[in-house]
């Protein structure tokens, strides 16, 4: 398998993308528009399908990454995921990510969420940028919330494994 199937650079999420967001086109066919920091584009594929090549390079799976966040916390549904926890890559869906309609949002960029209306909600990036999503306020703000749970435990897994370990019985140098 070549690492062409999983990387493009018109296809890359990396710390600087803020959202992955689905969009239906004139004939109802759902694409993605990738929205970064300095510039968004548009990409043929459903958001998720993206998120799992991200995660691909990164080593792992979409699935994968929903498994492990599983296992650290509990969160079986919608569940956020870590495509790269050294870099803080740290995303969230709108909704199952079996739903074609599923965007996903990078928590790390999050300034500000509001309720657009009833069924509808504004997130602010740092950067400025806005975006409405399909989803509650509520539903949003629980996303955020089990995001930022989730990414407190695996931060706190991760520094416990890069502590120097001492052996009982030996003495550490100075």
């Amino acid at each position: 398998m070549l690492i062409d199937e999983f990387y493009s650079p018109l296809h890359e999420i990396t710390p600087c993308t803020l959202a992955v967001v689905a969009e239906k086109d004139a004939k109802g066919i759902v694409h993605t528009v990738v929205l970064e920091e300095e510039a968004e584009y548009m990409v043929e594929q459903p958001p998720s399908k993206l998120i799992d090549h991200a995660c691909k390079f990164f080593g792992s799976s979409l699935k994968g990454r929903q498994d492990g966040t599983r296992d650290i916390c509990g969160i079986t549904h919608k569940a956020p995921i870590s495509i790269d926890p050294s870099s803080g890559m740290y995303f969230f869906p709108t909704t199952s990510p079996t739903n074609a309609k599923c965007s996903w949002i990078a928590h790390s960029h999050i300034e500000h969420v509001s309720r657009a209306t009833n069924e509808t909600t504004e997130i602010i990036f740092r950067n400025g940028k806005r975006i409405i999503l399909d989803a509650s306020y509520g539903s949003v703000m629980n996303q955020i919330h089990r995001t930022a749970q989730f990414r407190y435990l695996l931060d706190n897994r991760i520094r416990h494994l890069q502590q120097p370990k001492t052996v009982p019985g030996t003495r550490t140098s100075t």
